[in-house]
């Protein structure tokens, strides 16, 4: 007798209960596209930041391949080269090269040749630029043409323009890669959106009679899912951070490879990931809702 007279068992349920048995498979998916769109943001910033080392330090350096010419020694060619390049404005310092560097760097080609010193090899010189005025590649050569050294610049310039190129085709790709899991993330929000609405049709009608207006029901829809959304994102966010702070650890002072250094401050590019899951659910959620409330009119 006293279970029939209780309050809670005759309280009507709300329209949307707080949890329903889909949410946790809900929740799964859209915790793995924050944390694989978390991951894409980490590897975007690491990318980036190895772009820029590698271009700073082509743009403070330069080589040049120096030929002996009529007696002169490969050794002491490279020698009158370095003291001209020495004097040259925007020069911070010149460097012959030992000749086992030239050595390594055509012994891939040649293969392994006894007596490849008896080869006229070209001498390599190392040039390091000024950082607030470096000399450009035609001030080194017309320098080293002036006093008659036969030798190639290479100013580095067709690498950094490769490197900047690669740098920005890894932004474009993460971006596409984002939109592409924001949109997928809408899609499973509209999806759930759309099953919801379905299986309360009938109260949806009864709503309708009672008075209630279309954007308090799609309001309801938008706050549920946004919510489910935002605690997916946090999770997602999490387990990206973890994922960056181990390869973080693992590699020392960079991460993995100096291909994607990772510094400490980009794990905190994970931090919005919540808020934009939460109002990528919440969008998607009521432009659904809105328009299955329509239909049902």
């Amino acid at each position: 007798m006293s279970q029939m007279f209780d309050p809670a068992r005759w309280r009507p349920a709300p329209f949307l209960p707080e949890a329903e048995a889909r949410d946790g498979a809900l929740i799964f998916v859209v915790a793995v596209l924050c944390f694989l769109a978390c991951l894409t943001a980490l590897g975007v910033l690491a990318a980036d930041r190895a772009a820029h080392g590698w271009s700073g330090q082509l743009v403070g350096e330069a080589t040049v391949i120096v030929r002996a010419r009529g007696g002169e020694t490969p050794d002491a060619a490279a020698a009158r080269a370095t003291e001209v390049l020495a004097g040259v404005a925007g020069v911070a310092e010149a460097r012959a090269l030992e000749p086992e560097k030239a050595y390594d760097l055509i012994r891939p080609w040649l293969g392994d040749v006894a007596d490849l010193e008896d080869l006229p090899v070209p001498r390599l010189v190392a040039v390091t630029l000024d950082d607030e005025q470096p000399a450009s590649g035609a001030a080194l050569d017309r320098a080293l043409k002036a006093q008659g050294v036969d030798a190639v610049v290479d100013d580095h310039s067709v690498w950094i323009d490769d490197i900047r190129r690669a740098a920005g085709v890894v932004r474009w790709a993460g971006a596409g890669v984002f939109l592409l899991i924001a949109g997928a993330a809408a899609a499973v929000v509209a999806f759930a959106t759309r099953a919801g609405l379905a299986a309360r049709k009938d109260v949806v009608e009864v709503l309708h009679l009672s008075g209630a207006e279309d954007a308090f029901i799609a309001r309801l829809f938008q706050l549920r899912f946004a919510r489910i959304a935002g605690l997916a994102g946090l999770l997602g966010a999490a387990g990206a951070a973890g994922v960056g702070a181990l390869a973080r650890l693992a590699g020392g002072g960079e991460g993995l490879t100096p291909a994607l250094p990772i510094a400490w401050n980009d794990l905190l590019a994970v931090l919005p990931c919540p808020v934009l899951a939460a109002l990528v659910a919440a969008v998607a959620a009521r432009l659904t809702a809105s328009a299955l409330i329509r239909e049902m009119e």
